[in-house]
């Protein structure tokens, strides 16, 4: 019986990786050197996965998030307005869109398992992206909240399904770093989208307008050439559309069939996500490399003998070549299926039916609800609040945005800082909680302090950014890591993508109605929400204290061979 978030003896690899060794796996003394080769594998195997995939998937997430707040950046130069629209209508599509974007959240996690990241995410990107440019012809409050709306209904399930697709290649204490490099996108985001709106508002008019638009509607502007936000909505979805189009052949559908391996590559790729996922230790992961590596030797020897055997490495990585003293490993790995367990597809009724029984999802799905308010509200109405820091700035467009930019930085390092702990540590909650922290303190000084202390007030918002994105990657990092099953983890993490409810919760908070108060009301509900997810999260810590403290009393009494079925078949009982 596993205990809940136990740390494995597993090292993390240092990131970035240093430079491959030109060594021949057949020319090394694989008996003698077994870890020597383990590490060198390793390596050459996790810097591909760091320098080729992971970057694709950042930036994947990091158009998906500016796809979502630009709505936000644009309305600073006076969207609704050249539109025809009413601030209110603004509050209306966005609550519209997380509605629907969190309602359908584990539909999307599910379809995106059924069918495959590989090819779902690409489609549904390039969909979003030609939606984004829609915004451009927008001259109805109907139009707006459809648009709105069929971007959320094809971005939900993309972050579940992502995140559950890059934990299929990395060990569970290397997961967390990289989760941080791929969740810190959201912050990226804030920060590129800030500057890029900053540029396009500098250098394009605010005021005469791009199409034609039909007799009769209200026009934005007079004849000229397009407004900011328009070459903004243009420029983002025509990104969008063509990185989604190159993402078709860039993503593999798992490790055993990625284009940037070579064939021990994949083979081990593979092996060490079973290794990891089956609790096994450094020395039995060090036996079997050794084995994976004589697989290697004896295949190429075979097949440079007899070209017509058609025996693939990966299904003898373990043949009969360890003597007695690993017969704890070949009873582990005594089968190993054909099926890749790094595969992107694959679903069946007892994955979604054990994730919606798992009470603990539904205890984290409300911390991360409470906590996740200022990180989904600023993604949007960052650059409004900056524009009403003080009124007696007058802060154009493009400075609110530029300004916009130092926070979602200091959100982006901080959170890297506190995966590289967490993984290192291998700790969840603690960094958690040192997160929430940091939120409470800078949310607690934006309430506190006057209008008149705008710099003060600044530097209160750069302090509240950097705690607003720790709490649900850590949470993310927790599941995965508890989860052994691919595809309960992507119904798990899409029942988790209900915590975008926050979203909805921001729009409602952060109105029109607040700006001449400089937002303090919802700043002080925001705060309260953050205070009971901290409890939350306290709550949850003393559940698993308790869960393995229970966990221990019972298989105190057990014999090693109790203890040995249990982690395999998770079905031992005590007399």
């Amino acid at each position: 019986m596993v205990r809940a978030d136990e740390a494995d003896e597993h090292e993390l690899d240092s990131f970035p990786m240093a430079e491959e060794e030109a060594e021949d796996p057949r020319n090394m003394n694989i008996e003698q050197d077994g870890s020597e080769y383990q590490e060198h594998l390793d390596r050459r195997t996790v810097r591909k996965l760091d320098w080729i995939l992971l970057p694709f998937l950042a930036l994947l997430f990091l158009l998906n998030s500016l796809d979502k707040s630009n709505i936000g950046n644009a309305e600073t130069a006076g969207f609704t307005h050249d539109a025809g629209l009413s601030p209110g209508d603004l509050n209306s599509a966005l609550a519209a869109f997380f509605a629907f974007f969190v309602a359908l959240q584990p539909v999307g996690a599910a379809l995106g398992r059924k069918y495959g990241m590989a090819r779902w995410v690409p489609a549904c990107m390039s969909l979003w992206g030609l939606s984004t440019i829609l915004h451009i012809w927008v001259r109805r409050r109907w139009q707006l909240i459809c648009l709105r709306i069929i971007i959320a209904s094809l971005e939900a399930g993309f972050y579940p399904t992502t995140v559950s697709y890059l934990s299929l290649f990395y060990t569970r204490y290397e997961f967390a770093v990289r989760l941080g490099i791929f969740y810190g996108q959201s912050a990226v985001a804030g920060a590129l989208g800030g500057v890029l709106s900053w540029a396009v508002f500098s250098h394009f008019p605010q005021t005469p307008s791009g199409p034609q638009l039909p007799p009769g509607e209200i026009a934005a502007a007079t004849q000229g050439g397009w407004k900011s936000w328009e070459v903004l909505f243009l420029i983002e979805g025509c990104t969008t559309m063509v990185v989604a189009l190159v993402g078709f052949f860039w993503l593999p559908h798992s490790a055993d069939t990625a284009w940037f391996f070579s064939s021990q590559e994949r083979m081990w790729a593979e092996q060490r996500i079973r290794l990891d996922r089956d609790n096994v230790t450094p020395n039995q992961k060090r036996r079997a490399s050794m084995a994976l590596a004589r697989s290697i030797t004896e295949d190429e020897d075979a097949h440079a003998q007899d070209n017509d055997d058609g025996q693939e490495a990966h299904d003898r990585l373990l043949a009969g070549h360890d003597s007695a003293d690993t017969n704890t490993l070949h009873r582990k790995m005594s089968t190993v299926s054909n099926m890749s367990v790094t595969a992107d597809s694959g679903l069946s009724r007892h994955d979604v039916l054990s994730a919606v029984l798992s009470y603990k999802i539904w205890h984290l799905l409300v911390c991360n609800i409470l906590s996740a308010i200022p990180a989904t509200a600023f993604g949007v109405f960052l650059p409004l609040v900056i524009k009403q820091l003080s009124p007696s700035l007058k802060l154009s467009p493009a400075q609110s945005n530029l300004l916009s930019a130092p926070p979602f930085a200091f959100g982006a390092v901080v959170l890297f800082i506190f995966a590289i702990w967490s993984d290192r540590s291998h700790q969840r909650l603690v960094p958690i909680f040192m997160g929430l922290g940091l939120l409470l303190a800078g949310l607690a000084m934006t309430v506190m302090l006057p209008m008149s202390r705008y710099v003060l007030r600044y530097i209160s918002l750069c302090i509240l950014l950097s705690g607003s994105f720790i709490a649900s990657p850590l949470t993310v990092a927790w599941l995965t890591n508890n989860t052994p099953e691919p595809g309960k983890r992507a119904i798990l993490l899409g029942i988790n993508g209900w915590g975008n409810l926050a979203g909805v919760f921001s729009a409602l908070l952060f109105t029109p109605a607040d700006e001449a108060t400089g937002y303090i009301r919802p700043f002080i509900v925001t705060l309260i929400c953050v205070l009971a997810a901290f409890v939350g999260f306290i709550a949850f810590w003393v559940l698993l204290v308790r869960e393995n403290k229970r966990r221990d009393d019972l298989t105190v009494a057990w014999t090693e061979d109790e203890k040995e079925r249990e982690e395999l078949m998770g079905d031992s009982t005590t007399e």
